[in-house]
This record gives C-alpha cells, structure tokens and sequence, in this order.
C-alpha cells in the first residue's frame, strides 16, 4: 500500500501531509505532520503530489505474521470513534484499524495485534485483569520484545496496578496506553501516546509493567509510569496522569529518539514470576463523614476491604465517646475478628499512613486494620488485596504478605517536592 504525501490548497491556506483514505469521495483526509487528522472539502482545492509513502497495511486475514511488538486491545477511547449522529464515544473491536492511521508506528518497529475485549474500562473487572495477564504472558514466552495494551484511561491505573502484581520480574516491558480523547478527533493524544509506547518497547532497556501517557498539555514528550504508583488526576486532560510518592520511570520522545530514565528502573532480561490467581470479592470504600454502620455491616461476605480513610488514614471512631460524634469501629472490629482482611490507604493520595499519631489510628489498629506505614494509593491497595486473597486465604499470612513491598506500590522512603 503507498499513501501520497500532498500539499493541498484551498481558501489561501497550505497544508502538507499524507493524503489516508477516505470513504467519502467528496473529502480529503489529511494526516497532518504533527499528528492530527484534517478533513477538506475537494471542491474548491488544489492537490499538489510531493512523493510517495509505502505502508505495510498487514494483512486483512485474522492470522498476522509476528512483530517484535505485541499490541492488545482492551477497548477504551483510544479503540474507540465518535458516532456523529449522537455525538457519543463507541468502541471499536478492531486494534489494526488504529494502527493503519499510524504509519509512523511502522518506522519504529514491526507488531502484530490482538482484540481481547472491547469495552470501555469502567466495565472491566477482575476477571479481564487475568485475561489480559494470561495474553501478555503468552507473548513474552512467544518472544515478543515487548508488550502494549490499549486500555480505556478511567480504569487503566487499577489494572496497570493489578498486572504488575501478576506479571513480576517481566522479562520485558509491558506498557499500558490509552488516549484521553478518540483517535478520529483532531485534539486527540493517541498519536504521541501510541507512538512513544511503541518507542519505549522497542529500544527502551526498561523492564517494568506501567503506563505511557502525555506529560504536558503539548505534543511534545510522554512519560513512563511504574503500573502501582500511577493514578488518573484529571478528567479530561491529556496529561491526566501522575506518578504519586516517586519519580516517572522515564520521559520518552520518540521523534527525538530519546528515553531518559528519570528514576532507578528493572533492566530487560530474568525470568517472569507469573501468578494470575485474583479474588475479585474485596470492596474499595470512601470513608465520609456521616458513613452509616449498616453500610459496614453489608460487608461481613467480602474476603476483604480496603478503605480509603481520611488523613493519615483514619475513618470515624469516635476516639472520645462524644455525645452525638458517629463510629464505624466496632462494624470494622467485627469484620477483623470474622476473618475479613481490612486495610486502610489515604484520601489524599500523596503522603504516608501513620496510624500512631491520632487515638483513631490507634484504635483502628487495634481493630485489626493493616496499613499504617504504607504509602500506596488506593487503587494499588485494592488491586494487591485481590491477588493477595486470590492465593493466600488464611487472614493472617494475608495481611503478612500485604505489608511486603512487591511491585513497587510500597516505597521506603516517602519523596517530597
């Protein structure tokens, strides 16, 4: 397949770039140098041919010839395209179709692709989490130099998160990628995204499950985040994503061939320690002034729960039986002596429990809450809970295995700014 490369006039504008296919005849699909696709009339506009570019499409059959990348599609906005009737995002099921629109990705290595599911991420649960282990893990043993997996951005942290459990000591990286706005919109970030993930996969000596997302509000550079200390900060920024209580692992800019590590990284090679068993019975619960006891009570036929508490991790205890003050403790207390493995994380993100400080953390430990100390997020207290719950049933050697530093989403030290 050859694209022609054209500049293209209309209205006293000029613009260059690579005229892609178009089901309309009456348009002209222009990629853009910087990335962006542009829609132009053809009535009216002069088309000026400067080359040619040869584009491998692969090919159209189910079976693909192996690249030295694998690419696996779990849906989200970056598989997905507006429906221009409704103005609403649908998911595609075709990863490939994507790829096409990216013939740069081909200048950086050859891939092969694969649609494990097609959803948007905040449908997912624990069970894809293992699918997408188990095909990761199938590449690597396969020879893939690398592994990307197309993910809708709302939930990618908590899978990020859950497979850098399952997937310990990976051989080679396995990056997360998704797009804050779908590929067919001109501001979209799939491009760099995609682009700087497949970079990273291929040349970069980086052996870590995380995610590459934009860092800026620009096109200009990505970064790599360690798939436990990641968290979406935004709703709808393309540089929604942040490493929380360390360093990215690296900024990558692909059209300056560049990878800069920016903190100490896994380096390619070893031997995969894969486990995929998960318990996908454990909560996640927001502590709130005024959380009912009913509500805990609720909780007594999960494996486990995982609260995040307020401050250096705390939820209402009343420490100093004031009149009229609300109190979950005695719920969480039988939660802990029923065998349910309670943990806390904080509300605020950054910074480090300590359940010393205050009577209530006190109490909570006293309970039975396990935590204080750690400095994970929320999402990467939840995801490790799972897996740990999913090999490990006796409460005791659970919380044992829960305060061990496993994927990085516990830290020794806490990095302030």
């Amino acid at each position: 397949m050859k694209l022609n490369r054209a500049k293209i006039t209309k209205g006293g504008e000029e613009y260059e770039g690579l005229i892609l296919p178009s089901s309309n005849d009456e348009k002209i699909v222009l990629k853009l140098d910087i990335g962006y696709n542009m829609g132009i009339k053809r009535e009216g506009a002069k088309v000026e041919i400067l080359g040619e570019l040869a584009i491998n499409p692969g090919p159209e059959e189910p079976q693909q010839e192996r690249g030295e990348i694998a690419i696996l599609s779990m849906g989200g906005t970056i598989c997905s395209r507006v429906e221009y009737k409704t103005g609403a995002v649908y998911p595609s099921t075709n990863p490939r179709d994507l790829m096409r629109n990216l013939p740069e990705l081909e200048r950086i290595c050859s891939f092969h692709t694969k649609s494990l599911y097609a959803m948007l991420s905040e449908d997912l649960c624990p069970s894809h989490w293992v699918g997408a282990a188990e095909a990761a893990k199938e590449e690597i043993e396969k020879g893939a130099k690398g592994v990307l997996i197309l993910h809708g951005t709302d939930t990618i942290h908590y899978s990020a998160s859950a497979l850098s459990y399952m997937l310990r000591d990976t051989p080679v990286p396995v990056i997360f990628v998704g797009a804050q706005r779908s590929p067919d919109r001109p501001s979209s970030d799939a491009r760099l995204n995609l682009l700087n993930a497949a970079y990273l996969a291929k040349e970069g000596n980086i052996a870590h499950v995380g995610l590459c997302m934009h860092a800026n509000t620009n096109d200009s550079y990505c970064e790599f985040h360690n798939g436990t200390r990641v968290r979406k900060m935004h709703t709808s920024a393309r540089d929604a994503f942040r490493s929380i209580g360390a360093p990215p692992l690296a900024r990558v800019e692909f059209d300056k061939n560049r990878i800069e590590e920016l903190s100490p990284c896994k380096k390619r090679g070893g031997k995969l320690k894969f486990d995929s068993r998960i318990s996908d019975n454990v909560a996640l619960i927001y502590a709130h002034p005024g959380i009912k006891p009913r509500l805990i009570d609720s909780l007594g036929d999960y494996d486990g729960v995982v609260f995040a508490g307020t401050g250096l991790g705390h939820v209402p205890t009343n420490s100093f039986n004031t009149e009229g003050a609300n109190s979950i403790l005695p719920q969480i207390k039988s939660l802990c002596d029923s065998g349910v493995v309670v943990a806390m994380s904080s509300q605020c993100i950054e910074g480090r429990l300590n359940m010393n400080v205050y009577t209530a953390g006190r109490l909570l430990r006293e309970a039975g809450v396990i935590g204080s100390g750690a400095d994970w997020t929320p999402e990467a207290a939840y995801t490790k809970l799972c897996w740990v719950l999913g090999h490990q049933k006796d409460a005791k050697k659970a919380k044992e295995e829960m305060l061990m530093p496993l994927a990085g989403e516990i830290t020794t030290r806490s990095v302030v700014e």
